[in-house]
């Protein structure tokens, strides 16, 4: 995507010097557009764990590139594996890093530790190109969608209502993103749409990352507290809910982040679809039961009880929320039953929320 008429992926290799990375922080966003020069793969580990970088496909990219610097500085056996573990480590939820780091090694092993260092930055690149095209294909399929309420509608109807939750943009991918790729398609089109954007607390990636983004690219949007998403869909001004997800377990459940399992009952509640965009490496074919089985990283309090934003001077702060003492719990994801999910957006197709409909698109998998 462009940033000032400049394109941009959400991780690339320095072009000057060949082997270290760039990442975009995201912690910064939307006040500073701060681009990080990754050399060790213990920045990388930071960056994953403190969200310097995130969204589940880009840090599947980024720690495969992570283990490529590492292997720069030792590429043994020994320590290919250990860092690949303590990569693998970083957070829990989102399956598109164990799927990165289990690729890279799957081709590592069977390359002598000399060679190593030039395989996994190819390794690792193949992803983030494997990563753009199929963002893009769901973008496309996803954009039917769109497509298919406009001409039901017809321009004189208005605006087509989007909502979302979290960021699911170009930035949480290698480029174009899942949940907004069809967004971008469907303006660029002509087809006017406005988004609804969910502040998305704690962490506010809605407030903050997407309406950046959608800002950026100059799609009409209104960010909304978290909790307005249902009124709005009872006084009809939601046309239809896509998200993008961390981990889809065989049968459809989807883990997203905190609060998409509320858009999703109150969606069903008023008869509006809720769509998920997902590339397949976001699918656990290890699993079917989301809410027992998928693992839901517990972050820290103080994103909870306290908060960053831009004061009036233009200084940015971060204040406490809560009273001294009171504490916070802070989960980041929930699961949406695969029941309330109206369909699945895969680079392949759409299908049901169902193992039928997935396994009708991934035949390799049954």
């Amino acid at each position: 995507m462009k940033i000032n008429d400049v394109s941009y992926r959400s991780v690339w290799v320095d072009p000057e010097d060949g082997w270290s990375i760039r990442i975009f922080d995201q912690t910064q966003l939307p006040w500073t557009l701060d681009i990080l020069r990754l050399t060790q793969c213990g920045q990388v580990a930071h960056a994953i764990r403190t969200m310097q970088v995130r969204g589940a496909p880009l840090i599947g990219a980024v720690a495969a590139y992570g283990l490529a610097l590492a292997l720069r500085v030792d590429a043994s056996d020994a320590a290919m594996e250990r860092d690949a573990a303590m990569l693998a480590a970083t957070r829990p939820t989102a399956v598109n890093l164990g799927w990165a780091i289990g690729r890279m090694l799957t081709r590592l092993r069977l390359v002598p530790p000399a060679d190593r260092v030039a395989a996994a930055y190819d390794e690792a690149g193949r992803i983030c190109d494997e990563d753009v095209i199929q963002n893009e294909a769901i973008g496309r399929l996803g954009l039917e969608l769109i497509e298919e309420i406009h001409r039901a509608r017809g321009d004189a109807a208005g605006p087509i209502n989007l909502l979302t939750h979290c960021n699911a943009g170009w930035i949480a991918t290698v480029d174009w993103g899942t949940a907004l790729a069809p967004i971008y398609m469907a303006h660029d089109r002509g087809i006017d749409v406005h988004v609804w954007v969910d502040e998305t607390r704690p962490r506010n990636q809605g407030a903050s990352l997407t309406a950046w983004e959608l800002g950026s690219h100059g799609v009409p949007h209104t960010v909304i507290a978290d909790n307005a998403g249902g009124h709005l869909m009872q006084h009809g001004k939601v046309d239809l809910v896509i998200v993008g997800t961390d981990r889809v377990t065989r049968n459809g459940d989807v883990a997203n982040k905190i609060g998409t399992y509320l858009k999703a009952l109150a969606a069903a509640d008023n008869n509006v679809p809720f769509w998920v965009a997902l590339p397949s490496t976001t699918i656990d074919w290890s699993i079917s039961d989301g809410v027992r089985e998928i693992p839901i990283e517990e972050r820290a309090s103080s994103e909870v009880t306290h908060i960053s934003g831009r004061n009036d001077a233009g200084r940015v702060e971060r204040v406490q929320l809560t009273p001294q003492g009171s504490h916070a719990a802070n989960p980041a994801f929930d699961v949406t039953p695969a029941r309330l999910v109206t369909g699945l957006i895969t680079e392949r197709g759409r299908c049901s929320a169902t193992a039928d409909g997935l396994c009708d698109l991934f035949p390799e998998y049954v």
